[in-house]
């Protein structure tokens, strides 16, 4: 299995493109960041010492504009790639592209996960609900299932955790956002699938918390609170907070799904001594579904986040 190739392909070289076993990507635009690679090689390479099947697995980056995903699935499917990771800009406009959709995806609007059919076409998964979902119970020991959850932001991957805390049976999800428009957005298509007795929403607009946005079973709630950042404060150092956490000191557990900067929210949950994991295991337990669902065989999540930690220069850490 080669361990080189970092350079994206585009779809020109794909002209030329042959592999000698079987072939996986991400897709986005940019996509050069991307550290999919690395971690799914360190997996399959994991993996092939006890199934030879997979020595001859191997996953590349394609850079792919927007407007050539729909020529790009065809062209991937004729070349026989049996696995594809979307990411930004691709998640949404890949669900009017793909022949069948996994009904959670479907709700969410969005898929991360392609699995090639044999008749043509691919199938659409999304593996960003069970990221947060193996992230949380990794890091706090902590179940979505009876748990209150405050999320913050409204966009992509908020509206997936969204769909998959409900899906998976929390008791209250609070959501709270800067942008009201898209708030609502989320708030009402979450009430068109019938789960309008476990939300509530409230506008992030910095100023002090008003604890009466949130659902009165807080006050009863058998677990602490599970705080999930899905916004994009905090993906550079001198991003504010987007909340104080000083009234849930002693109450609750943060999960911000920005990484590698000790932003303010990080410095805040240490001062007051709130549990804080960031979003690094999120993206490898994401990956490990998506091999899951490509090899059908148990996916090794520690040669992931070693593959991870290496590839962005942070300490070596568990999956």
């Amino acid at each position: 299995m080669a361990k080189t190739h970092s350079k994206p392909l585009t779809l020109e070289d794909l002209a030329d493109f042959h592999h000698d076993g079987t072939a996986l990507a991400v897709l986005g635009h940019p996509v050069a960041h991307s550290v999919s690679p690395q971690m799914h090689r360190a997996a399959l390479l994991a993996m092939a010492q006890t199934h030879h099947c997979f020595a001859d697995w191997d996953y590349f980056k394609l850079d792919v504009p927007p407007e050539r995903l729909p020529e790009a699935l065809p062209l991937l499917w004729d070349k026989g790639f049996l696995g594809l990771n979307l990411t930004i800009p691709h998640k949404v406009q890949a669900v009017g592209l793909v022949k069948e959709i996994d009904p959670e995806a479907e709700a969410m609007g969005a898929v991360n996960t392609l699995k090639r059919l044999p008749d043509g076409g691919y199938a659409g998964y999304n593996s960003d609900g069970y990221g947060i979902e193996m992230a949380l119970k990794r890091s706090f020991g902590a179940e979505i299932e009876g748990a209150d959850i405050l999320l913050l932001g409204a966009g992509g991957a908020a509206r997936a955790t969204a769909f998959h805390c409900l899906f998976r049976g929390c008791r209250s999800l609070t959501i709270g956002n800067r942008n009201p428009e898209r708030l609502g957005e989320l708030l009402q298509l979450l009430h068109e699938h019938d789960f309008a007795d476990r939300i509530n929403g409230f506008e992030l607009d910095g100023s002090p918390f008003n604890e009466d946005s949130l659902p009165s079973s807080f006050a009863t709630r058998p677990s602490p609170l599970l705080i999930i950042n899905a916004t994009s404060l905090g993906l550079k150092e001198d991003d504010p907070a987007p909340i104080d956490l000083t009234p849930f000191q002693g109450a609750a557990k943060v999960y911000d799904m920005t990484y590698g900067v000790d932003n303010a929210l990080a410095k805040q949950a240490r001062e007051l001594g709130i549990p804080y994991a960031d979003g690094l295991s999120m993206l490898v337990w994401q990956g490990v579904r998506s091999l899951e669902i490509w090899s059908e065989s148990a996916v090794p999540a520690q040669p992931m986040m070693s593959a991870a930690c290496h590839a962005k220069g942070f300490p070596a850490r568990d999956a």
